[in-house]
């Protein structure tokens, strides 16, 4: 299962206010989705038209590439996925990383646009975070480097956390170092890893991109800072290739990158929660199983001889 790009409950609260702009009722909603990433819609009773809504990504390493607080390249990303429909406030409110004002009364009432633009609006974290990734893809399609990247550039995609990419005209290499909390987590997503790469030798599978998993950090993470290189599940690497980013493929495989780690992450705690209710069933079949035993008589015959079984007490009596 691949993690949709919108976030479900922002694309709900768009739709809900673009099909209720008749009644005016004030919004404050906060909340938290995967990777700390934590968004703010407000709506008031004054300016029932107006929606803002505010983002604020986990603080980017000393390695990674931002600007501002905001990933390589966001700022462009927002305004040639969005258009003029938005404005972009400077500063942002206070604790966030970005706030869009959007104006409802001033998009075409045609129905199916708005939901379009909507979507895009709910997939913001996609097309922030994802913007210098996409940047360097973008090359790799035309087969090219841009000139201002280093030999090895580093992206955030979880709190204090980077995976490297190594651009290439040919090629880009992108090193993953797997880090989990728990003991068990680790030692699932290590499994994990590994049949993930062995599945993709499959034939079915031929046109994906390469995948390597190595217990050791890969040759082309050489120079990179010793602290980035803590990983106790080990190093997934993918090498992608300009077949792998053209046209329509770009956004899919920036999206399946960028969420790489939380699509791990997600499969593991299923893997856990399946394991638990498997234990479950179980114990439960085993109390099911006791609870329909029967008894033994106390007393049994054999040979016309009578058996008296002893309890505990008896036993000591003697």
């Amino acid at each position: 299962m691949m993690l949709q790009s919108h976030s479900r409950f922002l694309l709900q609260t768009l739709l809900t206010r673009a099909q209720n702009l008749d009644k005016a009722v004030e919004l404050d909603y906060q909340w938290i989705e995967f990777d700390d990433v934590r968004y703010h819609v407000q709506v008031t009773m004054k300016n029932p038209n107006i929606l803002l809504l505010s983002v604020s990504l986990p603080n980017p390493p000393p390695e990674a590439m931002s600007f501002d607080g905001l990933p390589l390249g966001a700022i462009e990303a927002i305004k040639t996925a969005y258009g003029t429909g938005f404005q972009i406030l400077d500063p942002p409110r206070d604790g966030f990383s970005l706030t869009l004002k959007l104006n409802f009364s001033k998009l075409r009432p045609d129905e199916a646009y708005r939901n379009s633009l909507l979507t895009k609006l709910a997939s913001i974290r996609e097309v922030v975070m994802g913007a210098p990734l996409k940047i360097i893809l973008r090359h790799l399609a035309s087969r090219t480097v841009a000139p201002e990247l280093d030999k090895l550039v580093a992206i955030m995609h979880r709190p204090n956390e980077t995976f490297f990419l190594v651009p290439q005209a040919d090629k880009v290499t992108v090193a993953f170092p797997m880090r989990f909390k728990d003991s068990v987590d680790t030692i699932l997503a290590t499994s994990f890893l590994k049949q993930f790469v062995e599945a993709r030798r499959a034939a079915a599978l031929s046109s994906a991109p390469s995948c390597s998993w190595s217990p050791t950090a890969p040759q082309e993470l050489e120079g990179a800072p010793k602290e980035t290189l803590s990983a106790n599940a080990g190093f997934v690497t993918f090498v992608i290739m300009p077949r792998h980013v053209e046209g329509e493929k770009l956004d899919r495989t920036v999206w399946n990158l960028s969420t790489f780690h939380a699509y791990v992450s997600y499969h593991v705690k299923c893997s856990e929660g399946f394991m638990h209710t498997r234990m479950r069933r179980r114990v439960e079949s085993m109390i099911q199983a006791l609870d329909q035993a029967k008894p033994l008589e106390k007393t049994r015959s054999m040979n016309n001889k009578s058996f008296k079984r002893l309890g505990l007490n008896d036993v000591n009596s003697k």
